[in-house]
């Protein structure tokens, strides 16, 4: 079957990069303007693939998606993380003092504020996404309004960057993963898992389980809670443990197996840090 990747947001954004540097140019997209529609193409099999933004080193982690990825059992079979710059962009002919309105996600705004209190003239709107902004500016030949994008998308969509890098923190980085509905095969060659537990109200439970993993030579590097919907002030925790062999990842996987009220295997894939 014919790779289809879906993305959260159109060509030329983050996503699209991501998938680009994942599965090479000429990837097959499926372009969705939110997360929810783009697990509803997975499960309506329209793709077999999706890339989704589940962490940012500014803003922290995203924790709709990974909702989005438990409640509909989707597996995470890789990551990428992605320096962000975002630029400013409009069409040919205009300068910064042209432009009235900027148009963006609203992350993509958060994350350039500092820069536009040089410019007080000029508007903040949030949209759905960044590059689809800079597809409607050059489509609908829309003077005076700018958007905040990746580069790629400025090429795409034939518009002028008239700022790079206007992102506050420079080192900015996102984590993104690759999911899909269908379980993966075993893969020994492999070095970062990602579970999901919940434990008893028993005081020092979630001690105890981080310890048995540590004693099996896992590292943790992502521990994130989120609350039991249906049982008030019980909490599933979202962990992402990397580790050099994989034997020991599995010894690990029995004990936490045995030591949690609910345990849940999200994924287990290569690290995609470099």
């Amino acid at each position: 079957m014919n790779k289809i990747i879906a993305i959260q947001g159109a060509r030329g954004s983050n996503h699209h990069k991501v998938a680009c540097d994942f599965y090479g140019e000429s990837v097959a997209l499926k372009e969705c303007m939110s997360f929810d529609t783009l697990v509803d193409c997975l499960l309506d099999e329209s793709a077999n693939l999706g890339v989704m933004a589940l962490e940012n080193t500014i803003a922290g982690s995203i924790i709709p998606n990974y909702a989005l990825i438990d409640n509909h059992n989707l597996h995470i079979i890789g990551e990428e993380y992605l320096n962000i710059h975002h630029h400013l962009m409009a069409l040919e002919g205009q300068s910064i003092q042209d432009i009235k309105e900027v148009w963006s996600h609203p992350m993509a705004l958060l994350q350039c504020k500092q820069f536009f209190k040089k410019y007080p003239h000029i508007k903040l709107v949030e949209d759905v996404d960044t590059a689809d902004v800079a597809k409607r500016i050059s489509k609908e030949n829309l003077v005076g309004i700018a958007a905040i994008a990746p580069k790629i998308a400025a090429e795409i969509f034939k518009l002028v960057v008239l700022e790079d890098d206007i992102q506050t923190i420079k080192d900015n980085s996102t984590r993104f993963v690759i999911v899909q509905t269908a379980k993966p095969a075993e893969d020994f060659d492999v070095n970062k898992a990602s579970i999901k537990f919940q434990l008893s109200h028993k005081r020092g439970s979630l001690a105890a389980i981080l310890n048995a993993m540590s004693d099996c030579k896992m590292n943790l590097t992502k521990i994130q809670s989120l609350p039991v919907i249906d049982t008030p002030w019980k909490y599933s925790f979202f962990v992402d443990v990397t580790f050099d062999d994989y034997k020991e990842y599995q010894k690990a996987y029995s004990l936490v197996e045995i030591m949690a009220e609910e345990f849940k295997v999200l994924g287990v894939y290569k690290n995609g840090r470099k």
